[in-house]
């Protein structure tokens, strides 16, 4: 057995996908306070650990606007799939723009 499934009652079974990205973000937070003290418990300079704290901050910053940006146009896309469409109506295959060889236009007949 691998342990319990969550029920419908269990607050993991009920959490919306958008808090996966909020749990990433703290995790990664978690990780920029935590790398760095380790550093300096094992040894590493000052200086050093100062670099690599920066870093996983601007890398963890550039992964939360890229997340947010990915739900934001995820929305956007599931809002429009559920719409109805109204307006015009998109059919292929009409008019010039089917595609191939045209006859006629401005092209010469030798």
């Amino acid at each position: 057995m691998s342990g319990p499934h969550p029920t419908p009652d269990s607050p993991r079974a009920t959490n919306p996908p958008q808090d996966s990205a909020t749990d990433v973000v703290r995790w990664a937070a978690f990780s920029c306070v935590l790398v760095p003290v380790i550093l300096l418990w094992y040894g590493t300079s000052l200086a050093g650990t100062a670099g690599t704290a920066l870093g996983l901050a601007a890398v963890t910053a550039v992964c939360r606007l890229l997340l947010r940006q990915s739900e934001r146009g995820a929305a956007r896309l599931l809002a429009e799939e559920s719409a109805p469409h109204r307006g015009r109506r998109h059919r292929t295959g009409t008019g010039a723009h089917r595609g191939g060889r045209h006859t006629g236009g401005n092209t010469p007949v030798g």
